[in-house]
């Protein structure tokens, strides 16, 4: 098995609370710019750590929630957004408990994100109650506590999901199973490596004690006449090539699949993608691309050849907006009709889920940019079958 999520974990508070300080003390460098002057923090800061008994995280230090400053508002509307990708919050106040803590309390209640409350500079004020707002209150002092009693409270705090092994497979291949992965290497491959999902997918079956095979899509059929493994894993983009010569009784499937019920909502790709067939002549499709790169390429799978896919398949005119990395979706959700998640190899699960259920919600379908080509290649209940059992 393979650990594909690091947690992230946010760090809010107003201005001057010492949110800075109680990340150099966890990170135990001066990660975090410290200073007196209040409001010195003003873009997220990610510094990533080694957790004893959770492994590696990733500490983000906000801006104050309560920054007046000229770009205060943009300031504290990017520190909201960070709750959209974190796994667990702590919420760091000092001299005085008030609004702006009880109202991010609620945000995230609101959005299912764990969090409890440290109130620093204990060594000046009085300690409070062991409770707030029904949450868990850690007392701390950066001037005079090693970061034990935080380290403890995240550990009991972060959902066990969020850093977890993962069994890719989903318990499909066991020990000494052959493993065929179909990985092209063409002009939308990086030069010199693998992708992440070919990486961790290959990582994920050494763990497993399985046995790994690569090659390119036009080794497959000499392979195969000596061959009958256990799964066929390809690049989505290679789904005509490979299914042409891989005999019915080999399951296939691709990476992007396997990253769809890891990093996503399986069950949501699995019954929104049929959906496809009912896009119509000027509807909208909104892509979500969930890393940056160079889109220069003329074949990039999100911008070049899912568009061409889906157009090709439905027969009609669509129009296409993208959404790279992690920025913000277009106000007007419900402007789309459709909605093609990448396989989030770059991003958390949690990242992808409050971005895919936000379009859920609104009623616009989401597929997987693997389970799209797959329907669009005719080939949807082949390549996802081994899930469905």
């Amino acid at each position: 098995m393979v650990k594909l999520n690091k947690p992230h974990i946010g760090v809010f508070g107003r201005m001057n609370v010492g949110k800075s300080s109680l990340i150099n003390v966890l990170t135990g460098q001066d990660t975090a710019l410290v200073s007196c002057v209040a409001g010195t923090t003003t873009d997220p800061v990610k510094k990533n750590v080694e957790i004893l008994g959770v492994g590696p995280v990733t500490l983000i230090d906000t801006a104050g929630l309560d920054d007046a400053s000229e770009l205060g508002a943009q300031r504290v509307a990017k520190t909201r957004e960070i709750l959209q990708q974190i796994n667990l919050a702590l919420i760091v106040f000092s001299e005085t408990f008030g609004p702006q803590e009880k109202e991010l309390a609620t945000l995230c209640r609101a959005r299912g994100v764990p969090f409890f409350f440290v109130h620093n500079k204990s060594d000046v004020y009085p300690a409070v109650s062991a409770k707030l707002e029904g949450a868990d209150v850690v007392e701390f002092s950066c001037k005079t506590d090693d970061g034990a009693d935080i380290l403890a409270a995240i550990r009991e705090h972060l959902p066990k999901s969020a850093y977890a092994l993962d069994d890719i497979f989903g318990g499909f291949i066991r020990e000494n199973d052959e493993v065929v992965l179909i990985m092209p290497i063409d002009s939308s491959a990086p030069q010199g490596r693998l992708i992440l999902p070919q990486v961790h997918t290959l990582r994920a079956l050494l763990d497993l004690r399985a046995v790994a095979v690569g090659l390119q899509p036009a080794q497959l059929a000499g392979w195969l006449k000596t061959h009958h493994p256990k799964l066929a894993v390809t690049d989505s983009q290679a789904f005509a090539a490979v299914a042409s010569v891989l005999p019915l009784s080999v399951p296939l499937t691709s990476f992007s699949i396997l990253f769809s019920r890891l990093k996503g909502d399986f069950d949501l790709f699995l019954h929104s993608t049929p959906k496809i067939d009912a896009l119509q002549e000027g509807d909208r499709v909104l892509i979500l691309e969930s890393c940056s790169h160079s889109v220069n390429k003329c074949d990039d799978i999100g911008r070049v050849k899912i568009p061409a896919a889906l157009q090709k398949k439905t027969g009609v005119k669509l129009h296409f907006d993208v959404v790279a990395g992690l920025d913000p979706l277009p106000a007007n959700v419900t402007a789309y009709k459709l909605a093609v998640q990448c396989g989030g190899c770059m991003v958390t699960r949690v990242q992808i889920l409050s971005r895919i259920r936000r379009l859920a919600q609104a009623g616009v379908p989401v597929s997987n940019y693997g389970m799209t080509l797959a329907w669009c290649a005719g080939i949807f209940e082949r390549v996802t079958e081994i899930f469905r059992r």
